[in-house]
C-alpha cells in the first residue's frame, strides 16, 4: 500500500466513477469499492497507485453526513494515502439542508487537521469553467455555458436548485470556515502563490483553460485533504506529467439493458434518441416493466428502462434497481448503463457492486467499467454509470456499440 498517490470518497457514485476515469486515463491503475476496503482488498489488486469509496452523502442532511463520512474518512485514511479527496459533482450539487459540501469540508479538514482546505470545481473537460469564483456550466455537450444560477437545469434541481452562482457565497451559507479564491488572473501569471497566502480555511480556485491544470496541481499536491471535481485528479496528474494513456476501442456487446432514474433534460433526449434508434420502450410506471425487458433483450432488442418523465418519486432508485438485478438474473445482458447519481448508487447497491474498475471510454466523466460483485447476477458485467447532465444526445448508442455505432 506505500505506492498509493491518492484516495477519494465520492459523494454519489458518476462522480466517484468520474473521478477514477481521471486516474486511470493517466495510467494510474485506480479501483472503486463501494465500502471502504480492508487491506485485504486492496491487495488482490496489484499495482494498485489510487482507490475511491462510492458514497451516497450529496443526497443527506448533515446528521446524516457526519455518522456516514467520519467514519469512512478515518478508515480511508488508514490506507496511507498522502491525500484524500471528497469528490463532488462539477455543478456542486449541495445546500445546507442536503449534501453539505460545507460540512464536509469541516469533518475533512478535522479528520486530516488540515488548516486550510483547497477546493476544485472547474472541469473545461467536460464544459465546467470557475472564474473569478463563479461557476459556469453547458447544459449537453452542444450548449453555450451558463452561469449555474441561470443554469436550465441546476437552477431548477428538484433538491438542492442552484440560486448563487458564485461558490464563495454558496459555500458560506454551509460551514462557518472562511472561503479565499486564487482566481484566473493569478493562475495566468504562472506563479499564484500558495494556498496559505490567501489567508483563509478554504481556498477556492479558478479553473477555466486546460492548460490551467499543472498550476493547479502544484497548489493543492501538498493538500492532505481537498475539495472538488474529477478535475482534482487530472489537475495532480497534469503536476506529476502522466501521460495519458489510450484503452482499447469498445466494441458491441449485444443488446444492453439503459436504466434511466435521472430527471435531467439531457437525460431524457438521449433516452428518446435511443428508443427512436430501436431501444425498446419500458416505463417503471408499468406493473409488466421487468417482464417486458426481459422479453425485448431475449429478442435481441436493447432497453430503455426509464421513471415516468413527469414524476421523480424519492424511492425511483430502490425500484430500478430490484427490477436491474432481476432483468440481469434472467437474461445474458452483459453490459448495463445506469444515468442517474443517486440511482447509480441505488442500482449498485441493489446488484452486490463491490468494486468496479475502468475498461474504456465512452465519453468524459463515463467510463466503462468492470464490476466485481460476488454472488450476483452483475458479477463481471460492463457497465458505465452517468450523471445526468453528461454525454451527448447519443450516448445510448455508444454504450451499446462502442463509439462508432450506426
Amino acid at each position: 500500500m506505500s505506492n498509493l498517490l491518492l484516495s477519494f470518497y465520492g459523494d454519489d457514485f458518476t462522480g466517484s466513477t468520474d473521478a477514477m476515469e481521471s486516474l486511470a486515463r493517466a495510467g494510474l491503475r485506480t479501483v472503486l469499492f463501494t465500502a471502504p476496503p480492508t487491506r485485504e482488498q486492496i491487495s488482490h489488486y496489484p499495482g494498485l497507485r489510487a482507490f475511491g469509496v462510492a458514497g451516497t452523502t450529496r443526497s443527506m442532511p448533515p446528521g446524516e453526513m457526519e455518522r456516514a463520512l467520519r467514519p469512512a474518512l478515518e478508515a480511508i485514511k488508514g490506507s496511507g494515502a498522502p491525500i484524500l479527496h471528497y469528490k463532488v459533482c462539477s455543478t456542486f450539487d449541495s445546500s445546507p439542508t442536503v449534501g453539505s459540501i460545507g460540512r464536509a469540508i469541516e469533518i475533512g479538514a478535522e479528520v486530516f487537521s488540515a488548516s486550510v482546505v483547497p477546493v476544485v470545481v472547474g472541469a473545461p473537460s467536460i464544459g465546467r469553467y470557475c472564474v473569478f469564483g463563479n461557476l459556469f456550466a453547458r447544459a449537453g455537450s452542444e450548449s453555450e455555458p451558463h452561469r449555474l444560477d441561470r443554469h436550465p437545469s441546476m437552477s431548477r434541481h428538484p433538491t438542492t436548485p442552484m440560486d448563487e452562482a458564485d461558490l464563495r457565497l454558496h459555500l458560506g451559507r454551509q460551514t462557518s470556515r472562511t472561503i479565499g479564491l486564487i482566481d484566473v488572473l493569478k493562475l495566468e501569471t504562472g506563479d499564484p502563490g500558495t494556498l496559505a497566502d490567501v489567508g483563509a480555511q478554504g481556498v477556492l480556485i479558478d479553473l477555466l483553460h486546460e492548460h490551467h491544470l499543472p498550476r493547479v496541481g502544484a497548489l493543492i499536491d501538498r493538500a492532505s485533504f481537498i475539495v472538488g471535481s474529477s478535475s482534482v485528479e487530472s489537475a495532480l496528474a497534469a503536476h506529476w506529467k502522466r501521460e495519458t494513456i489510450t484503452f482499447a476501442p469498445v466494441s458491441d456487446a449485444g443488446p444492453i439493458l439503459a436504466v434511466c432514474g435521472s430527471c435531467s433534460p439531457v437525460t431524457a433526449a438521449q433516452v428518446e434518441w435511443a428508443v427512436s434508434h430501436g431501444f425498446v420502450d419500458v416505463s417503471l410506471s408499468h406493473l409488466t416493466a421487468a417482464r417486458d425487458a426481459i422479453v425485448a433483450l431475449h429478442s435481441g432488442r436493447s432497453v430503455a428502462l426509464h421513471s415516468r418523465r413527469s414524476e421523480c418519486p424519492h424511492d425511483i432508485g430502490a425500484a430500478l434497481g430490484r427490477i436491474t438485478r432481476d432483468v440481469l438474473a434472467a437474461t445474458k445482458t452483459r453490459r448495463l448503463l445506469v444515468a442517474g447519481g443517486d440511482t447509480s448508487g441505488a442500482v449498485a447497491h441493489a446488484l452486490g457492486i463491490e468494486s468496479l474498475e475502468m475498461i474504456g471510454e465512452l465519453t468524459r466523466g463515463a467510463p466503462l467499467c468492470r464490476a466485481t460483485a460476488p454472488g450476483s447476477p452483475a458479477d463481471g458485467i460492463e457497465v458505465t454509470f452517468k450523471g445526468g447532465q453528461i454525454g451527448p444526445v447519443d450516448f445510448f448508442g455508444r454504450v451499446r456499440t462502442g463509439a462508432s455505432h450506426g
